[in-house]
């Protein structure tokens, strides 16, 4: 399949992202039209022809996860109407991931009314990056594929050249996260013992590990509110850790620009827009990573029939140039 037989299309969520895959790649987006009535709804129309065609929608669920989720569902339909031959979603952060269990008694399960909803709008993959929730796969009942960014991550951190490193997963959630990363840096890994008092309150408990005067590298998936990144931050330098640094996939950001969380260096991938200039001062130590051209190897390598499993080992290196 030459680059000029799949269609790469992407939603309005994170179009800074869309754009670099595409460029990784070598095409240039497809034309689409979004728009919003006066009345909130949305309208989408497709300004080429899609007929007989594979394509692939690019679409984060972040920011504004109820708009962006319809919008992207609005645009699956049109491209299922518009007689495409495949469909793929690629979702850099799936919204609502951490809704993947019932949360107490008469709760509902998030994470598979979405991949209920994408399936039946009509998609025929799933591309996403670091998924909270592993179960979520088996929601869907069409493929899902998975990439990671420790690859980019750990590439990062050793430029860093952290003294003595100890990678540290901020609750037992993380800790698969933390136990590849230190795989891949070479050295050991702790967890903290977090204690969660109610659903907005916990307490980081004892530390299982020894990190005096060694260099933390704090590893999670998402960080939202950055609660638990902040206080494992602060347990860590009153266990004697000499620096802190934080590893995270998804920088939700919600509440404020963690810049003053007694993180030294913060890294993240481009997943999801910053809610902030990471430029100004206060957010300077803010990094980010890109996974575009990650993204761009899977959409190549999904287009063309060929097996993912070699891209991990591609993104250890940033700068090895993708060549479609």
């Amino acid at each position: 399949m030459s680059k000029s037989d799949y269609l790469l299309f992407s939603g309005t969520s994170h179009v800074c992202f869309a754009k670099q895959v595409a460029s990784s790649l070598g095409v240039a987006l497809s034309q689409v039209s979004i728009k919003d009535f006066p009345d909130g709804e949305i309208n989408v129309r497709l300004l080429e022809s899609v007929r007989g065609r594979p394509v692939f929608v690019i679409q984060t669920i972040a920011g504004d996860p109820n708009f962006y989720f319809m919008e992207l569902l609005i645009l699956i339909d049109a491209l299922k109407r518009g007689g495409a031959s495949q469909i793929v979603a690629v979702i850099p952060y799936y919204g609502y991931a951490r809704q993947d269990r019932r949360g107490g008694e008469r709760g509902s399960v998030a994470a598979k009314l979405m991949a209920n909803l994408l399936v039946t709008a009509g998609i025929s993959h799933l591309l996403t990056m670091d998924l909270h929730a592993q179960q979520i796969e088996g929601f869907f009942d069409v493929t899902v594929d998975i990439l990671h960014a420790r690859g980019v991550l750990t590439s990062k951190i050793k430029q860093l050249e952290p003294e003595k490193p100890l990678v540290v997963s901020p609750d037992n959630g993380s800790s698969d996260l933390a136990r590849f990363l230190a795989r891949d840096l070479q050295t050991d890994f702790v967890t903290i013992d977090k204690h969660r008092a109610s659903s907005s309150r916990f307490n980081m408990g004892s530390m299982i590990g020894d990190m005096r005067t060694r260099d933390v590298i704090l590893v999670d998936d998402i960080c939202s509110t950055g609660k638990t990144l902040k206080s494992a931050s602060f347990a860590c330098k009153k266990a004697g850790a000499r620096k802190v640094f934080a590893a995270v996939t998804h920088p939700l950001f919600a509440l404020d620009a963690c810049s003053s969380w007694g993180i030294d260096k913060f890294l993240v991938t481009d997943t999801v827009p910053l809610l902030f200039d990471p430029k100004k001062r206060a957010t300077s130590h803010v990094e980010v990573v890109s996974v575009a051209a990650l993204f761009g190897q899977a959409i190549d390598a999904i287009a063309h029939h060929r097996s993912l499993s070699g891209i991990v080992s591609f993104c250890a290196d940033p700068n090895l140039a993708f060549r479609p």
